[in-house]
């Protein structure tokens, strides 16, 4: 395993949140779905208690539940105190201040670090990073991916971002890609450079507007399917 903890900053979203950033709708929860780079979100925790289906992989998932609280903690002040120092760059109405973004998302960790030991037994979550996937091809109905693809455009260059939608598209039918804009604020410089070349492949691919939107500008996300 080649992922060290210190370099992880865990940071997770809710399922209100992925509902509004993938534009889910009642019928398409109820689909086989992969979450990919999960992290510590609560989706999968609450998808389950509400009786749906979903795996969420991960590499952070190697780790225990107390050692990414540990990191959780070790991490939390500097990521608040980030966006502290740069309140334009974020929509303030849900989510009224810094203070309440960490309230947030301490909650929805919280329901991820509750349900981890027992999701991990039953094979919700999974040690699994892109771009190689351990599934059949179109094990799932929709795979979603936030905040990794576009996100860090720095330290992901365009070979693995070809790669890691390739992959996601190789096992489920659709991929849904959020946000498309960089740690920065900026449109990934990415995006057009991936779009090309996988419609020139024939992929699928479509811009959508969402209903979310925390970093400014950050309300559209990516729609991709496979070659038919």
């Amino acid at each position: 395993m080649g992922l060290k903890l210190e370099n992880v900053i865990p940071w997770g979203r809710s399922f209100a949140e992925y509902v509004k950033m993938f534009n889910l709708t009642t019928d398409e929860l109820k689909l086989n779905i992969l979450d990919c780079a999960g992290g510590p979100a609560s989706f999968n925790a609450e998808m389950t208690k509400q009786g749906y289906n979903v795996i969420s992989c991960d590499p952070v998932y190697y780790f225990s539940a107390n050692e990414i609280r540990q990191r959780i903690q070790d991490t939390y002040s500097a990521v608040v105190n980030g966006v502290k120092a740069n309140l334009d760059c974020y929509v303030w109405q849900e989510i009224n201040s810094p203070e309440h973004l960490g309230e947030v998302r301490m909650t929805a960790m919280e329901k991820f670090l509750t349900d981890f030991n027992s999701g991990r037994k039953e094979g919700r979550y999974l040690p699994h990073g892109l771009p190689v996937l351990p599934f059949n091809n179109y094990q799932f109905d929709l795979a979603l991916c936030s905040h990794f693809l576009f996100t860090y455009t720095e330290q992901l260059l365009e070979g693995f971002h070809l790669a890691a939608i390739r992959e996601m598209c190789r096992v489920s039918k659709e991929v849904r890609i959020f946000p498309l804009l960089n740690i920065s604020g900026e449109e990934s410089p990415l995006l057009q450079l991936v779009i090309d070349k996988l419609a020139m492949q024939g992929y699928t691919l479509e811009v959508k507007q969402v209903l979310y939107e925390f970093q400014k500008g950050g309300n559209q996300m990516l729609k991709v399917s496979p070659p038919k």
